[in-house]
C-alpha cells in the first residue's frame, strides 16, 4: 500500500500525458506518441513548482517501463523472417550499425558531446530509434536529459527521411516496379519504424507497388533491431570495466547483465515457436501496440524530468552528430547496395 501511495500521483501523471500523446500518435504516425509525449513533458514541467509529491512516480515510469517496453517488443519478432531476410541485409546493416558507431564515438571526443548523449544518438541512429534508446537508456544509466537530447535528435532526422527519402530514390533511379531496392534502403537507412512505415508506403503508392515494399523495410527493419542485444551487452560491459578501474571493485557480470534483453530474447523466441506451430500473428499485436505506447508512456515521464532551457542551450553539437551519422548511414546503405547489385 506504502508502494502505491509512493508512485501513485506521479505514475498517473504520465498516464494522462501520454493518452493523448499516444492517440495523437496514431493520427500523426511520422511523428509518433514518443515525440508528442516528451514535448507534453516538457511543457508540463514548466508549470509544476514542485514535483517533490510526484517525482518517484515519474522516475518508475522514466526508468522501469522502458525496460517492460523493449520486452513486449520482443513479441513482434519472427527470428525465422528475420533470419532468412538478414541473410540477404546483413552485410548492409552491420556496415550502417559500424558506421554510425564509429561516426558517434569519434565526434564524442572531438566535438566533446557527452558520452550518454553520443551512445544514444549513436545507437538511435543505427538501430531502431527510440526503441534502442530505450534499450541502451538504463544500460549506460542515462539521465532523462540525454534520453530527450537523443530523441529529439532522432525525430528531427526521421521527419526529414520520410519526406525526402522516396524523392531521393526516385533521383537515384531505384527500381519502379520492384520495392525490393527502396524497401532495403529505407530498412536500413531510416532509424525509426515510423518513418521507415512512412517512406516505404510512399513510394508503393508513387509506383503503384501494393505493399511490397512496405513488407520488405519493415521486414529488414526488424532485423536491425535485434541489434540491441549485442549493442546493450556490450555497453554493459564497458561500463562494468570503467566502474571497476576508478573504484577497484572486482566485475561481476551478474549485477551489470541487463536482464530485461534476456527477455527480450524469450519473447522472440515464444513468437517464433508460436507461429511455427501455426497460431495466427495477430495473437501477437496487442504486445506490440503495447510495447508502443509504453515507450510514449515513458517518455512522457521523461519530458517531465527534462529541463527545456537545458535542452535546447546543448542541443546544437548533439544535432550536428545525428547529422553526420544520418549522412554516414546513408552513403553506406547506398554504397553496399551498390556492391551487392541490388540497385
Amino acid at each position: 500500500m506504502d508502494w502505491i501511495q509512493k508512485h501513485a500521483r506521479g505514475g498517473l501523471l504520465c498516464l494522462l500525458i501520454a493518452v493523448p500523446s499516444w492517440l495523437l500518435g496514431q493520427r500523426f504516425p511520422v511523428i509518433g506518441g514518443p515525440v508528442f509525449g516528451i514535448v507534453a513533458g516538457m511543457a508540463m514541467t514548466l508549470f509544476l513548482k514542485d514535483k517533490s509529491g510526484l517525482q518517484s512516480g515519474i522516475t518508475l515510469v522514466s526508468k522501469k517501463v522502458l525496460q517492460y517496453a523493449v520486452v513486449l517488443l520482443g513479441f513482434g519478432m519472427d527470428l525465422n523472417v528475420v533470419l532468412e531476410t538478414g541473410r540477404q541485409s546483413l552485410p548492409i546493416i552491420v556496415s550502417t550499425i559500424t558506421t554510425s558507431l564509429v561516426i558517434a564515438y569519434v565526434l564524442h571526443r572531438v566535438m566533446r558531446v557527452p558520452g550518454n548523449v553520443a551512445a544514444l544518438v549513436g545507437v538511435g541512429s543505427s538501430i531502431c530509434g527510440g526503441s534502442a534508446i530505450a534499450a541502451t537508456a538504463p544500460v549506460i544509466d542515462a539521465e532523462d536529459d540525454d534520453v530527450a537530447q537523443a530523441i529529439s535528435v532522432i525525430f528531427f532526422y526521421n521527419m526529414l527521411a520520410a519526406l525526402l527519402f522516396p524523392a531521393l530514390g526516385g533521383i537515384l533511379g531505384f527500381s519502379q516496379t520492384s520495392g525490393e531496392a527502396f524497401g532495403i534502403f529505407a530498412g536500413t537507412a531510416v532509424n525509426d519504424t515510423s518513418s521507415v512505415t512512412a517512406a516505404a508506403a510512399t513510394w508503393d503508392s508513387l509506383y503503384g507497388l501494393g505493399s511490397a515494399t512496405l513488407d520488405k523495410a519493415v521486414t529488414v527493419k526488424l532485423t536491425r533491431t535485434l541489434a540491441i542485444i549485442p549493442i546493450t551487452l556490450v555497453l554493459a560491459l564497458r561500463r562494468a570495466r570503467t566502474a571497476e578501474v576508478r573504484t577497484g571493485a572486482s566485475f561481476r557480470l551478474r549485477q551489470v547483465f541487463p536482464m530485461f534483453i534476456l527477455y527480450f530474447v524469450a519473447a522472440s523466441v515464444i513468437t517464433t515457436a508460436a507461429l511455427h506451430m501455426g497460431m495466427d500473428a495477430a495473437v501477437f499485436t496487442p504486445f506490440k501496440v503495447l510495447s508502443k505506447f509504453f515507450i510514449a508512456l515513458a517518455m512522457s515521464a521523461v519530458g517531465l524530468n527534462t529541463n527545456i532551457v537545458h535542452l535546447i542551450k546543448t542541443g546544437g553539437k548533439p544535432l550536428a552528430m545525428g547529422f553526420a551519422c544520418w549522412v554516414g548511414i546513408t552513403a553506406v546503405t547506398l554504397g553496399m547496395q551498390h556492391v551487392l547489385g541490388i540497385w
